[in-house]
């Protein structure tokens, strides 16, 4: 279920004063450093900030932009052809931002999984290695493709035999092409209406810099906080407490 963007976290906090010193650590020259997997921004002694990590699953089918989107919220160049990934690939974001109640700061670490279909359809145990303790999913579908609209009710029935928590957002690609659309506003009026998952919309280029990935990015960080925040509350441990039991540490 869909939450008020802005509810939990400070809405555009990238573009506040206090924002800037946490958000050079992952930025050289304007745009976002590339982390590999085993890597972490470097911060001063002083600061001590939580980090947070979550797995999550970008599908779609193919040509829809899965590669595109996972290298536009990691600031990395955008591919200039289409090439199918023949297996799994990972790309780490880190995104900083603040709570409103608290005024503490977490960095999001999210680790973004793409899988070719083909590969997925050809290996078995290619959806159930993506699926395995996954935080949230991106379903993705191109605004000058239908039929990956149509295709979306596939794919979230697909992913729903999972009886884990998970947050679900949709993420139409390719917005930019809008002379070229297949997919209508009241397509996605109704999409929403119906299903309950929010729709978000990318494309062109990376010139906006942080603007541009920065609302899905902090929609991203919201439901995931409030998810654990909910499954803390389930059990009656502190939102401390549920940092730990998400695999946080400490950035000293």
């Amino acid at each position: 279920m869909a939450i008020p963007l802005g509810s939990i976290l400070v809405a555009d906090w990238h573009r506040c004063a206090d924002s800037r010193e946490f958000f050079s650590k992952i930025l050289h020259k304007k745009t976002q450093r590339k982390f590999g997997l085993l890597e972490a921004p470097m911060m001063p002694p002083h600061m001590n900030v939580d980090i947070v990590r979550y797995k999550v699953l970008i599908s779609g089918k193919t040509g829809v932009g899965k590669s595109a989107l996972a290298a536009r919220l990691a600031g990395l160049d955008l591919p200039k052809m289409h090439n199918e990934n023949t297996g799994i690939e990972t790309t780490v974001v880190f995104w900083p931002a603040r709570l409103k109640d608290s005024g503490r700061v977490l960095f999001f670490r999210f680790e973004l999984w793409d899988c070719g279909e083909s590969a997925m359809r050809r290996f078995d145990h290619m959806l159930p290695s993506c699926k395995e303790q996954v935080d949230a999913i991106l379903f993705l579908f191109s605004f000058t493709d239908r039929g990956s609209f149509d295709d979306l009710s596939n794919q979230i029935s697909r992913i729903k035999e999972s009886s884990d928590p998970m947050v679900k957002l949709v993420v139409g690609t390719k917005f930019d092409l809008f002379m070229h659309t297949d997919v209508t506003e009241s397509d996605i009026t109704h999409f929403q209406e119906v299903c309950g998952l929010p729709v978000f919309r990318v494309g062109g280029d990376v010139s906006a810099g942080l603007g541009e990935v920065a609302p899905l990015l902090n929609a991203l960080a919201e439901h995931l906080w409030h998810q654990d925040c909910k499954a803390a509350s389930s059990v009656s441990i502190s939102p401390q407490a549920a940092l730990r039991e998400t695999g946080s540490e400490i950035i000293v």
